[in-house]
C-alpha cells in the first residue's frame, strides 16, 4: 500500500502530477487504483484552485481527439527560504514543485545598527531577490526563516547570543506583516539538519545527528524522520557543555596557535608542530563530545557540517577513528561530510515552510513537502522565470 493512500483523492491526484509530470484522468485512475469519476471530481477541485491546468497535447497521427492531459501549475506561487547570519544572508526561492528558481547571497546583518535596522536589511534582501526573479509579492505563499538562536513555535526569538538585539522579538510576525503570507522561523543548525535529511546526504536515514563545526559548534537532531525541538525549543544548544575548553560561552571556537581555524589548519599543513598538536587535541576533544552525544541518542548517521566539514584529510579522516575509540563499542556510526555546505540552512528553511504551511501554499490540506531541487552551483535561473512571468 502506498504511503499516500490515506490522503484525500484530490491530494493524491495533485501529488501524481506534481511529482511524476503530466497525466490523463485515465492514467491517474489506473496508477492510484481509483474510479475515473473520483479522479475527474478531484481534477475539478484542483482546477478551481489553479493547481492544475490543461497541458499542451502533442499532435498525433491516429484518428480521434487525443486524451486531455493535465499539468501541475508549479509557477503560480513560490516559497521563500531565508538564512540570516552575522556574516551573510542567503535567500532561496522555490516554485510549488520544489524546484529552486533562484538563490542569492548578501552581506550579513553585522553592520546594521540595531534590531530594527537588522530586520529592515533582511526584508530588503528578500525584496531584492524577488524583484530579480520577477516574482510579485502577491505570489509568495509562505516564507521559512533560519537564524542563530532559540526560537519558539510561534516564531519569537527566545534568546540569541549571536544576534542579541532580536532576543524576545517576534521575527515571524514582523516578516509576515511585511510580505502578507505565513512565516515560520527556526534555529539555523536545526534547519541545516532538516535540509541534509530531505535533500542531502541523509535522505534515507531517519535518525541523524548533525554537528556544525565552523566558527561555532552547534547541533541539530533528526529523530524518527522529524527535527527534534525539545520542550523548550533548545535541543542542540550543546556547544559550551559538550565541548568544554574548545568554545567560549557563546559557542565560539577558540584557537591557541592561530587567529582562526583556517590559520591553524594551514600552519599544521605547513609542518608547524604546535599547530599540529593543537589540531590533534582539538579532534580528540570533538570526538569525545560527539561520542557522548552519539551514545545518548544512538543515531544511524553523524553528519558534519559547517566550515570544517570540507577539511577531509585534516579533520574528517582522523575524526572517524578517534570517535570509534571513544565510543568503544563493537559498531561504527558512519561519519559523513554534509553535502549542501553553506546553502543547507536556507534550503532547510524552504522545507520548513512547505511543511508548516502546506494548506496556504497549495490551497488544500495534506500536501506533503515536495522533493527540493537546488540549482547547480553558480547557476541563477532567472531568465526563464522572467519569461514565464512576463
Amino acid at each position: 500500500m502506498s504511503r499516500h493512500s490515506s490522503l484525500p483523492i484530490a491530494v493524491r491526484a495533485a501529488l501524481h502530477i506534481r511529482d511524476r509530470g503530466t497525466a490523463t484522468v485515465t492514467e491517474i485512475a489506473q496508477t492510484l487504483e481509483l474510479s475515473r469519476t473520483s479522479v475527474e471530481n478531484a481534477m475539478g477541485v484542483l482546477a478551481d484552485i489553479d493547481l492544475i491546468a490543461d497541458a499542451p497535447v502533442a499532435t498525433g497521427r491516429g484518428a480521434g481527439r487525443p486524451a486531455r492531459r493535465f499539468a501541475f501549475q508549479n509557477r503560480t506561487g513560490h516559497v521563500v527560504g531565508v538564512d540570516i547570519g552575522i556574516a551573510s544572508v542567503r535567500v532561496v526561492i522555490a516554485d510549488l514543485s520544489g524546484q529552486v528558481v533562484l538563490h542569492r547571497g548578501f552581506d550579513g546583518v553585522t553592520r546594521s545598527r540595531d534590531a530594527v535596522d537588522k530586520l529592515a536589511t533582511v526584508i530588503d534582501d528578500i525584496r531584492t531577490t524577488l524583484h530579480e526573479a520577477g516574482i510579485p509579492r502577491s505570489r509568495v505563499r509562505a516564507i521559512g526563516v533560519s537564524l542563530p538562536g532559540i526560537v519558539d513555535d510561534n516564531g519569537r526569538v527566545t534568546t540569541s547570543v549571536v544576534i542579541p538585539e532580536w532576543s524576545g522579538v517576534d521575527i515571524g510576525s514582523q516578516l509576515s506583516d511585511a510580505f502578507g503570507c505565513p512565516v515560520s522561523v527556526d534555529n539555523g543548525v536545526r534547519l541545516a539538519a532538516v535540509a541534509e535529511h530531505h535533500l542531502g546526504v541523509a535522505q534515507l536515514v531517519d535518525d541523524v545527528l548533525y554537528l556544525s563545526v565552523g566558527n561555532r559548534i552547534a547541533m541539530g537532531l533528526i529523530l524518527g524522520g522529524r527535527p527534534r525541538r525539545g520542550i523548550h525549543n533548545a535541543a542542540g544548544d550543546i556547544g559550551r557543555l559538550a565541548f568544554p575548553g574548545l568554545v567560549t560561552e557563546t559557542g565560539q571556537l577558540t584557537w591557541r596557535t592561530g587567529e582562526n581555524a583556517e590559520d591553524v589548519f594551514l600552519r599544521a599543513r605547513n609542518g608547524d608542530v604546535d599547530s599540529q598538536q593543537e589540531l590533534t587535541g582539538f579532534i580528540d576533544q570533538i570526538a569525545r563530545g560527539i561520542a557522548t552525544l552519539a551514545l545518548t541518542v544512538d543515531p544511524a548517521m553523524i553528519v558534519i557540517g559547517g566550515g570544517l566539514s570540507a577539511a577531509h584529510e585534516q579533520f574528517l579522516d582522523p575524526l572517524r577513528p578517534a570517535l570509534s575509540a571513544h565510543i568503544g563499542l563493537p559498531f561504527a556510526v558512519p561519519v559523513v561530510g554534509a553535502r549542501l555546505g553553506a546553502e543547507a540552512a536556507s534550503h532547510g528553511a524552504v522545507v520548513f515552510a512547505f511543511r508548516r504551511h502546506a494548506a496556504a501554499i497549495y490551497g488544500i490540506e495534506g500536501m506533503p513537502v515536495p522533493p527540493i531541487t537546488p540549482l547547480p552551483a553558480g547557476v541563477a535561473a532567472v531568465a526563464e522565470l522572467q519569461e514565464e512571468t512576463a
